[in-house]
């Protein structure tokens, strides 16, 4: 009998173990994140452009975010792209960067040469052509390099990937076997080579996202991560909190929104269209587009995030996309009035979001 009891209380204790490995931080605590998405700031650094505080002082981005609460930043990382911006090189050496500040690194592994979504997840081209076996170990042997010479915090398996990844491969058809069978070497690369890195299943939206969680549930992963943008995914905050809540009940992780944005003005400041201009496409009349109205609708986000018994955190996206390229560009920026700072580069009121309660 006493060894029954013994037995039970180390189950037990045991099990409390494994629960406390996927509770949340809440905003108090040390591991809430409060990110920024900043995957263009190398290339803005190379232009005029010049940042400056809420009194109007030039400085850094990556300053002015940490002073105001920010602690972890978001990079997207292609493959080989037909620049340097998004390689393997200037995300690594922006992301020494970041962590001499203190600051936490956040990757957004795209398995692509260029951005993949919902819509588009193009096979590297290094990678065209090759075996699914040799698919899989080219997956295995590119993620282990990521966590061993980045070594992030948080990482990525794939960005927004509803309808899977590598393309035709990994794309979803009347199962998940492929895409599963990809991801593991994603994730398999990563535990073994890393103690720390907490690794994100990323989906846009909220329509859809417990059947494709329910897809990879026999993932070794530890945080679920969502895009939400009204102007995509609907203008019920409440269906978002809803959705949240459903799947960190159902799967039992972590969830963080890993990219939101909402514009402070409908105006524009180059001769590139924007991608919101619409009051249609706004939440109104909660949420104008001024700079009063984007504040509170990132507050909104994170007290939704906050309130949430697995919430551990919230990224705004595309933070530094100002009209760096000039006022007369055709090719510059479509989200200069969704960015942190106003058409003057000043830091707007959003930015008091961050702040740790």
């Amino acid at each position: 009998m006493k060894n029954f009891v013994l037995f039970i209380f180390i189950t037990l204790l045991s099990c409390s173990k494994q629960e406390s490995k996927i509770e949340p931080n809440i905003e108090n605590g040390k591991g809430f994140i409060r990110g920024v998405d900043l995957s263009s700031l190398p290339e803005i650094r190379s232009s005029d452009a010049i940042f400056y505080t809420r009194e109007k002082k030039a400085e850094d981005v990556l300053l002015t975010l940490k002073e105001k609460g920010v602690n972890v930043i978001r990079l997207k990382l292609w493959h080989k792209p037909e620049n340097e911006h998004a390689s393997f090189n200037e995300v690594e050496t922006f992301a020494k960067e970041i962590k001499r500040l203190g600051l936490k690194i956040w990757l957004t592994v795209h398995y692509s040469n260029t951005w993949a979504d919902p819509g588009q997840q193009a096979v590297p081209v290094a990678w065209r052509g090759i075996s699914f076996d040799r698919l899989k170990d080219s997956v295995y042997v590119y993620t282990r390099k990521i966590i061993k010479n980045i070594q992030p915090d948080y990482i990525q398996i794939g960005n927004e990937i509803n309808s899977g990844m590598l393309f035709p491969d990994g794309k979803i058809g009347t199962d998940f076997t492929s895409l599963n069978a990809l991801l593991s070497e994603g994730v398999r690369a990563v535990r073994e080579n890393s103690s720390t890195t907490q690794i994100m299943i990323h989906f846009a939206g909220i329509e859809k996202s417990d059947w494709f969680f329910k897809g990879i549930q026999s993932l070794d992963y530890d945080i679920i991560a969502l895009s939400y943008y009204p102007l995509w995914h609907g203008k019920s905050l409440d269906l978002l909190s809803d959705k949240m809540t459903i799947l960190t009940e159902k799967f039992n992780k972590p969830i963080v929104i890993a990219e939101t944005a909402y514009p402070f003005t409908l105006k524009w400041n180059d001769m590139t269209n924007n991608i919101v201009g619409l009051n249609n496409q706004l939440i109104l009349p909660e949420y104008p587009a001024n700079p009063q109205g984007q504040k509170e609708f990132i507050m909104r986000i994170k007290q939704l995030v906050t309130s949430q018994k697995q919430g551990v955190g919230f990224c705004y996206w595309g933070g530094e996309l100002v009209a760096f390229k000039g006022d007369k560009s055709k090719d510059g920026s479509s989200w200069e009035n969704q960015a942190l700072y106003d058409f003057n580069q000043i830091a707007l009121p959003v930015m008091d979001a961050f702040k740790k309660e």
